[in-house]
């Protein structure tokens, strides 16, 4: 397990919008929900929970999709590409969409979510799994275990 080189840039599949990165990843997950599967088109969506000081557009302009809710889900507005949420009630960190980063070589999912939901053939290797979220209270262990994982 490893991390990005810092900075590390991304942006959606068009181009037009562009994020950057500027501490490494709090915690890398993969998420099996129902809602994630049809977001992302895919058995999960992947993701890094990234510091909020430490997440910037750097171009263009997201605009909010998926379900409008409390978890605020941001897309590219011209090719619609699901870039990052901003999960409701914590504005600590971002969860931005790990594979949209220029370099993905350093990423694997630590932590998977959902395996309630998760499609048969959807093996992750991640080294955590849960059949919904994690309890609130887990959070502080399982980023200490994925910061220490990741030297």
């Amino acid at each position: 397990m490893s991390n990005p080189t810092l900075p590390a840039e991304g942006g959606c599949r068009c181009g037009k919008v562009r994020f950057r990165i500027s501490a490494a990843p709090l915690l890398t997950m993969a998420c099996h929900c129902r809602g994630c599967q049809r977001m992302s088109s895919s058995a999960y969506s992947l993701s890094a929970a990234i510091a909020a000081s430490a997440f910037e557009l750097t171009q263009g302009e997201a605009v909010i999709g998926g379900m409008h809710g409390a978890d605020r889900h941001y897309f590219c507005e011209h090719c619609m590409t699901w870039m990052f949420t901003r999960p409701g009630g914590i504005d600590a960190f971002v969860n931005c969409r790990a594979t949209l980063l220029d370099e993905t070589g350093w990423f694997s999912p630590f932590v998977e979510t959902y395996t309630s939901t998760k499609l048969s053939f959807a093996d992750t290797g991640a080294a955590h799994s849960f059949e919904t979220f994690p309890p609130m209270e887990a959070y502080e262990g399982l980023i200490n275990e994925y910061v220490m994982a990741s030297k």
